[in-house]
């Protein structure tokens, strides 16, 4: 079976950041399940949970004509902040899916 390991970064700001990310902050999703956040970094919680149930289905190659294999953008639901993140493909990873739950 094969995965994409996963970047999500702060793309842009539009309103004021209350959570203290900037443009370029991000977390990656890897080997199917290990958040990474770079050492002396955060990531919004709030933030993250916001973009946490579309992680699964970007793992994974989609039908050309699916929406999510075209859409990378994620709003944090914070309406003061507008924070907005991009989902990137980093790298594709071969596992064992009977190493998996």
């Amino acid at each position: 079976m094969e995965l994409y390991d996963l970047r999500v970064i702060v793309d842009r700001i539009e309103g004021r950041s209350v959570c203290g990310l900037k443009p370029g902050d991000y977390f990656e999703l890897t080997n199917s399940n290990e958040i990474k956040i770079p050492q002396g970094k955060h990531f919004c919680i709030y933030a993250m949970q916001a973009v946490a149930s579309l992680l699964p289905a970007k793992q994974r190659q989609l039908p050309q004509g699916d929406w999510l294999e075209k859409d990378n953008f994620v709003a944090c639901p914070d309406p003061d902040e507008r924070l907005i993140m991009r989902i990137e493909r980093t790298r594709k990873v071969g596992l064992n899916s009977s190493d998996l739950t």
